[in-house]
């Protein structure tokens, strides 16, 4: 199973509904931004672990902190969810691309910018724990969570061709499969750089 089918099958059904109720928008518009933001985020990661130095991060912070057990109670977890602990990781999966994505997003979901910042803040720490889990039952190190999300980002390129949807078509403009040069292009357009 890949991780986007592991947080798929998790954030289903009365996650989303807790999702949808926390963020004040209709269950629909949440669904579809969830479906463009968990391929985006794992797109992100992936990119970060390509990087030798940052797969060691990686590694050490999912084995300090995400244990995966999160995913045991995704509806429990949303309704407390502070926004500190997704901010955070947000930081590190995103950097300076953060508003750039969140606009992205908003745009090809119709949830507003607001919103969307705070989603991406409930699901980071969900992502996480995806990845925690997947290290612990398939015993990886740096290396290995680096190899699997080769094969995610792979993978969301075959089975999620849209954000590889509508946000990757909006995103992504030179079709490489990866939006998060194409955010830092547009950053550097829009301050001149």
């Amino acid at each position: 199973m890949s991780l986007l089918e592991m947080l798929q099958q998790q954030i289903g059904g009365q996650a989303v509904d807790h999702i949808s109720q926390k963020l004040g928008a209709d269950r629909g518009t949440t669904g579809n931004a969830i479906d463009a933001a968990l391929p985006l985020l794992l797109s992100a990661v992936a990119r970060n672990a390509s990087n030798p130095q940052q797969a060691q991060s990686l590694d050490r912070a999912v084995s300090q902190n995400h244990d995966g057990s999160i995913l045991n109670d995704v509806p429990g977890f949303i309704s407390r969810a502070e926004s500190g602990q997704g901010a955070g990781i947000l930081n590190h999966i995103l950097g300076g691309k953060q508003q750039a994505v969140q606009n992205g997003l908003s745009q090809a979901t119709g949830l507003d910018t607001g919103k969307t910042s705070q989603l991406l803040t409930m699901l980071a720490p969900l992502v996480m724990g995806a990845l925690g889990k997947a290290k612990q039952e398939r015993n990886l190190d740096a290396g290995g969570l680096s190899t699997m999300l080769a094969g995610e980002h792979e993978h969301l390129k075959e089975s999620a061709p849209g954000v590889m949807g509508a946000l990757g078509r909006f995103l992504d403009h030179d079709n490489d499969g990866s939006v998060m040069d194409d955010v830092g292009g547009m950053l550097g357009k829009a301050f001149g750089r």
